[in-house]
């Protein structure tokens, strides 16, 4: 009792003193009058497996991933899910390609440095075309680095890890909503083409609570695409890596019929035992990446477009700035033209057919690009997937996210420079 209203007075105060001291603070009391949900977007995380029937989780610790095993094995007995603390990063990886293989939706999560020892696994499940959803926190590197600061520089590592062509989908959720369906999505696309898809984040926004409303479940997707039962013991015959005009073969459950379903991490053929011979080998890239590629391009949605239809000034950018860049044009609209785009489904980038985006940094008179990282990777993979160049770059790469102020001087000098 005593303490409870020690801290209810020591808030009031503060509350008070600000707002008596700090006229250029914004303060705005939440609505009590009902329940808010306060979450961080690796609960999100967490929060979104759950939510999309995931049944395994492995994982090794390792900052700033911690919090989903954290998360889940919370949730462990709740929600009939399997938690392991693996003894590394290899383990863990395949942990959750054999959990997969054998029937449940699996998810495994690391830091960036962590991500360097799955990187064999990875290309293991694109082999055997097993789904998998991989959580990579970013942490400032190389090596150790700061291990409890924030940077934006493993883009273009996720993007390219793994020995082999193949195809990933790569998403950068910009608040714990976001992370929330964009976890969903991973599920259902990594299940429903057979591919690894990566939930990338950062310190900063792994730690950083919003205040939600709720979450609306009705907008979860779950489709299991996996045969089981009877669906998978009426057929004639099966075939784990059968080439079809989607390049999407049938996912048997093992063990739940009399059909074999066998896998190899050499190259197969469509019953999937190995094979040498070179038409054999044609067939199946064909099939994994270039059948596959141009569907899951159609899965990507287009960056958000905030702020003036018709901008002067256009800044971009991925994962945890949106909620700096919106409040920098919020801002800067002020006196200016301007509006953002971002990206939160990164890889493959958003086909221009459904929003041409490309047109809108083209048309305005400023486009800058706003990162974390020290060599705009982001930018760097614009310009190589879409031919767009942007004419600034922002920069930050000392650990510390960007504030608001800084942000905002930085656009404003350019501005005044140019």
């Amino acid at each position: 009792g005593d303490i409870i209203q020690a801290n209810v007075k020591s808030a009031k105060a503060g509350y008070d003193f600000a707002v008596k001291n700090c006229l250029t603070c914004r303060f705005t009391p939440a609505d009590t009058s009902k329940a808010k949900m306060l979450l961080n977007t690796v609960e999100a995380i967490g929060f979104g497996a759950i939510a999309s029937g995931c049944k395994f989780y492995s994982a090794y610790p390792m900052t700033p991933s911690t919090g989903i095993m954290n998360y889940l094995a919370e949730k462990e007995k709740d929600y009939g899910i399997i938690v392991e603390q693996a003894e590394d990063e290899i383990a863990a990886i395949n942990m959750a390609l054999g959990a997969s293989f054998a029937g449940v939706r699996a998810m495994t999560g690391t830091a960036d440095g962590g991500f360097a020892l799955m990187v064999e696994g990875l290309s293991l499940a694109a082999m055997t075309e097993t789904p998998i959803v991989i959580c990579i926190g970013q942490r400032p590197a190389p090596a150790t680095g700061l291990p409890t600061r924030t940077e934006q520089a493993s883009l273009l590592f996720v993007v390219n890890a793994a020995h082999g062509e193949f195809p990933r989908v790569v998403f950068a959720p910009g608040s714990p909503e976001q992370a929330f369906y964009l976890t969903n999505k991973a599920f259902d696309l990594s299940e429903k083409y057979q591919i690894p898809v990566f939930v990338m984040f950062d310190q900063y926004i792994a730690d950083a609570e919003w205040t939600l409303d709720g979450i609306d479940l009705r907008n979860i997707k779950y489709i299991d695409y996996r045969l089981r039962g009877e669906q998978l013991k009426n057929l004639e015959g099966y075939k784990r890596h059968k080439i079809t005009e989607t390049g999407v073969s049938p996912l048997g459950v093992p063990g739940d019929s009399v059909h074999l379903i066998v896998t190899d991490s050499d190259e197969h053929n469509e019953e999937g035992h190995l094979i040498e011979d070179a038409e054999t080998r044609v067939r199946m890239v064909q099939k994994r990446l270039f059948k596959k590629l141009p569907l899951i391009k159609q899965e990507i949605a287009p960056p958000l477009f905030y702020g003036n239809a018709e901008p002067d000034i256009v800044i971009v950018g991925w994962g945890s700035t949106y909620g700096i860049m919106k409040e920098a044009v919020d801002i800067l609209s002020m006196h200016n033209k301007i509006a953002m785009l971002h990206f939160s489904e990164l890889y493959p980038l958003p086909d221009i057919s459904k929003f041409d985006y490309i047109s809108i940094m083209k048309n305005a008179r400023f486009s800058f690009c706003v990162e974390q990282n020290a060599t705009g990777q982001f930018a760097r993979l614009m310009r190589a997937e879409m031919g767009y160049e942007f004419k600034i770059n922002i920069n930050k790469y000392d650990g510390r996210p960007f504030t608001v102020e800084k942000l905002v001087g930085e656009i404003d000098g350019w501005l005044r420079r140019l």
